[in-house]
C-alpha cells in the first residue's frame, strides 16, 4: 500500500518508522525546520524509558500535489494544523482514502465537506511523545489499539485493510470501530482530567503535589461526560461510565504516583507542552459541541483558563478546594466484605486464614 505520512511530529514520525520498519512503501511530509531535520538526520526516535535510539532514513518530500497517486494518505498532526490542509487535499482527486488520526471533538463535517464522505477514515493515535531538536521522544511500547471507523459508522473491504496495515506496525494493532465520532469526543472528556498540569505549570512533580490541580482536573473530567451525554453524545466506550462511581479521594490519591512516571512526562506533560495550541483549540470544540445539552462545567472551565490565558500557576501544594468524600465509605466496606468472603473461602478449602 503506497502511503504518504502527512505530518512529521512525534506521532507521525513514529508510525512512518514503523511502517517502513515493516517493508511498505512510505513517504513523509513536513515543511520548514522539520523538513531539513528530516533530511540531514533521517527519523531519529528515542525510548523514553530505555534510551534506546534508532533512525531510519524514510523518502521525505515538501509538498502534496494534486496529481500525486497514493493507495493511503494518513493526515497525523494536530487538529488545528489540519484544518489549514483541507484545501490541499481537496484538491487532489486521485487518492482514494483520507485517514485523518487525530484528536477531533467536532465531528467528521470538515474533512467530509473537503475531500468527500466516501473518501474520510477517522482515528485517534495510540502513541505520544515530543520532539527534543531533530530527536522524538517516543513511547514505543503496545499501550493500546489504535481506533479506526468510518464516517457514519460501515464497515467495509477498505475499513479492514486499512485497519490490517495499521497492525503491521511493530507493537502496533488497529481496533475497528462503528463510533469513531463518540470515541473521539469521549477522548476530549478523558482528556480533561489532565488539565491541572497547566496549573501546576507543566511540571509532573509540581502537579503530583499540588491537590487542587488534581482534584479541579478529575472533576472536569466527569463534568465533561456528563455534559457530552446531556447533548446527546454517548460515552465510547461505555465502560468509561464507570468513572463516575469512584469516590474523588481514591483517584486522586491513585493521581499522584502516577503524575511522577516518564510514561506520564513523555505521553501528557510532554504533548501539552508541545501542542498547548492544540488544547486549547479542542476545548473550544468540544465547549461548542456539548452546548445544547445545558450541563455546567465549572471545574472545567476554571482549568480552561490556564491553557487559553497567561495565568498565574496555582502555588505548591494548594489545598483550598474541599475533598469530596462521597463513596470512599461504600467502597472501603466492598473492599472489607472481598477480603472476608477471601478468607473465608481460603478457612474452609484449607482450614487456615494463611
Amino acid at each position: 500500500m503506497k502511503t504518504l505520512v502527512f505530518g512529521a511530529g512525534p506521532t507521525g514520525s513514529l508510525y512512518a518508522a514503523r511502517l517502513f520498519e515493516a517493508g511498505h512503501d512510505v513517504t513523509l511530509l513536513d515543511r520548514g525546520q522539520r523538513l531539513e531535520q528530516l533530511r540531514t538526520h533521517g527519523v531519529v526516535l528515542d525510548n523514553a524509558f530505555s534510551g534506546e535510539r534508532e533512525i531510519y532514513r524514510i523518502p521525505v518530500v515538501d509538498e502534496f500535489n494534486e496529481d500525486d497517486d497514493y493507495d493511503l494518505v494518513m493526515v497525523v498532526m494536530r487538529k488545528n494544523q489540519a484544518q489549514q490542509i483541507l484545501p490541499t487535499l481537496a484538491r487532489n482527486r486521485r487518492v482514494e482514502t483520507f485517514l485523518f488520526l487525530m484528536n477531533n471533538a467536532a465531528g467528521p463535517g470538515e474533512m467530509v465537506e473537503a475531500v468527500g464522505r466516501d473518501r474520510v477514515m477517522m482515528g485517534l493515535p495510540s502513541s505520544g511523545g515530543y520532539h527534543q531538536g531533530p530527536v522524538t521522544k517516543v513511547m514505543p511500547a503496545k499501550l493500546a489499539p489504535i481506533p479506526v471507523g468510518e464516517v457514519g459508522g460501515r464497515v467495509t473491504d477498505r475499513t479492514r485493510a486499512v485497519a490490517h496495515f495499521l497492525s503491521t506496525m511493530r507493537d502496533k494493532n488497529a481496533k475497528i470501530r462503528t463510533d469513531m465520532d463518540a470515541y473521539l469526543v469521549t477522548h476530549i472528556s478523558m482528556l480533561a482530567a489532565h488539565l491541572g498540569v497547566y496549573a501546576a505549570d507543566l511540571d509532573g512533580e509540581r502537579f503530583a503535589n499540588t491537590r487542587d490541580a488534581i482534584v479541579l482536573g478529575l472533576r472536569a473530567q466527569k463534568e465533561a461526560m456528563r455534559a457530552q451525554r446531556a447533548a446527546g453524545i454517548p460515552v465510547r466506550p461505555a465502560s468509561f461510565r464507570a468513572i463516575h462511581l469512584v469516590p474523588e479521594a481514591f483517584m486522586a490519591a491513585l493521581m499522584r504516583p502516577v503524575a511522577k512516571t516518564t510514561l506520564y512526562r513523555t505521553g501528557i506533560i510532554g504533548h501539552a507542552r508541545s501542542a498547548r495550541d492544540e488544547i486549547a483549540h479542542l476545548l473550544d470544540e468540544f465547549r461548542r459541541r456539548v452546548a445544547p445539552g445545558g450541563e455546567p462545567m465549572p471545574a472545567f472551565e476554571q482549568l480552561r483558563g490556564y491553557v487559553t490565558e497567561d495565568a498565574t500557576p496555582m502555588p505548591v501544594g494548594r489545598r483550598e478546594v474541599p475533598m469530596r468524600w462521597k463513596g470512599v465509605v461504600a467502597l472501603g466496606a466492598a473492599l472489607t466484605s472481598v477480603s472476608a468472603l477471601v478468607a473465608w473461602r481460603s478457612y474452609k478449602k484449607t482450614g487456615s486464614l494463611f
